[in-house]
């Protein structure tokens, strides 16, 4: 497809030795002769790029320049004119202009420009394209849900990203959405276009946990062959999410608690301390302030990071957001499967609003995915979803335990593995949603399938 170009010049011979060139340069090139009709053109149908000329009959080419940004602000403009001076063309470019061309025109260099030019707003537009792709997602109103509950967490979530806080406490069941609201937070805030760097501190030893947090100089220990930056320094401007921190050890929260009031580090084995502007969100599901009357997380720590605290309620006190949650998993997925969009029958609903929810939000989403996977007659119905959820009556409540324990025992190490294994098997080692099918994040299985030594292929390595 050919790039459109609008000529805009009150000479006739201009407007015409420049439409023949370019069109034999393979552009389709439409002009005017005032500013007004430019901007009507421009209305109608947006060009790619505007030849614009300074001295126009009706108005003043840098004020057509600003009505042009306001109507378009990335529409590439170049600025022609004889009566060529440094504070004009200074001017200009401050408008937006792309670059200043003197006449008469060279036509060799006009062509270079005119390419850099298109290339440039091409180049800007996929930028655009990806960084709302990557941020859309992560927004409060992609968050599902009108129960008063999420309204109260998303308002002072709201107040939370606009202000100046750098430590941010999320506390909730495992599955209720920790990380979606901390990444909502983070890109809802002015810190949204610098790193966003996470990490499950649960997932890996402590060793290796601390050099991935704060990063080591080469020499530290055996295998640090060369320095490495660790993910506080990466994350320098933007926000790190440390999620499942009451599982960090004590030496590493003595650590953490330095960043926090200092900030500032050392990386493991070095000696000089780095600064950093860094926002800190942690989340945990266990009560951290019944960590601290236990003795397994530090008082100080605690007090520290609980500052701005936020608590998700689980699904079973959101109930009335359940079906919400469904049609938008149910959405989700049928572009995913490239399947029809199924109708949620009013029984399944009614079975997926009375059940507990252990799991909360993630377990409603692997059911969703699981019946979307059944689903063949447009419906989705009682028989589509796990048996304890389809085969409950009204007045059920939690279900019985899916494995029982055999009375000659397990070594439960062996039973992590088998089941790690059958997750990559039946998602052909795509590990995020081996990850999902187990409960677990993308990192702690990660972990899990190293410790094993399940070398499976991953269907994203493959892409």
């Amino acid at each position: 497809m050919s790039s459109q170009l609008l000529i805009v010049d009150d000479e006739r011979l201009i407007r015409w030795s420049l439409e023949q060139t370019l069109a034999k340069g393979g552009y389709e090139v439409s002009s005017a002769s005032t500013g007004e009709a430019a901007l009507a053109a421009i209305r109608e149908d947006p060009p790619d790029l505007i030849l614009l000329d300074l001295k126009l009959p009706d108005t003043d080419g840098l004020q057509v320049l600003r009505q042009i940004k306001e109507l378009s602000p990335h529409l590439q403009v170049l600025i022609m004119t004889a009566y060529a001076d440094v504070g004009t063309a200074v001017e200009a470019m401050k408008l937006g202009a792309y670059d200043y061309l003197p006449k008469p025109i060279d036509f060799e260099n006009l062509a270079v420009t005119i390419r850099n030019a298109l290339e440039a707003s091409q180049l800007k537009r996929k930028v655009q394209l990806l960084s709302e792709k990557h941020l859309y997602p992560f927004h409060f109103d992609r968050i599902v849900g009108t129960s008063r509950g999420i309204r109260e967490v998303i308002a002072v979530a709201r107040k939370v990203a606009r202000s100046e806080a750098t430590t941010v406490l999320i506390q909730g069941e495992s599955g209720t959405g920790k990380d979606l609201l901390a990444k909502a937070i983070h890109y809802e805030s002015a810190r949204a276009e610098e790193p966003f760097m996470e990490i499950a501190c649960t997932a890996m030893p402590e060793t290796l946990l601390e050099s991935e947090l704060f990063g080591h100089e080469r020499g530290a220990f055996t295998d640090a062959k060369t320095q490495k930056k660790g993910l506080f320094e990466v994350a320098h401007g933007g926000t790190i999410f440390l999620d499942e921190i009451g599982d960090m050890s004590g030496g590493l929260q003595a650590k953490l608690l330095r960043i926090l009031e200092e900030r500032s580090f050392r990386r493991v084995g070095g000696t000089k301390d780095i600064t950093v502007d860094v926002r800190v969100i942690a989340a945990s599901n266990r009560d951290l302030r019944q960590a601290v009357d236990s003795g397994t997380f530090r008082k100080d720590l605690y007090y520290r990071l609980q500052v701005v605290t936020i608590t998700l309620p689980p699904l079973r006190d959101r109930r009335e957001d359940i079906p919400l949650l469904a049609r938008h998993f149910l959405g989700y997925f049928s572009r995913e499967f490239k399947k029809r969009l199924p109708h949620l029958s009013s029984e399944a609903e009614r079975l997926l609003v009375q059940y507990e929810w252990p799991g909360n939000v993630r377990e409603l989403r692997n059911v969703i995915e699981r019946a979307m996977i059944l689903e063949d007659t447009g419906d989705l119905l009682p028989g589509h979803l796990p048996p304890e959820i389809g085969g409950l009556a009204p007045s059920a409540v939690l279900p019985a335990p899916a494995f029982r324990l055999p009375e000659t025992g397990v070594v439960l190490e062996e039973v992590e593995r088998e089941f790690v294994r059958q997750a990559l098997a039946l998602t052909r080692g795509n590990q995020t949603r081996a990850a999902r099918l187990l409960g677990l994040t993308r990192d702690e299985l990660r972990y899990r399938v190293k410790k094993f030594g399940l070398n499976h292929k991953s269907e994203e390595d493959a892409e």
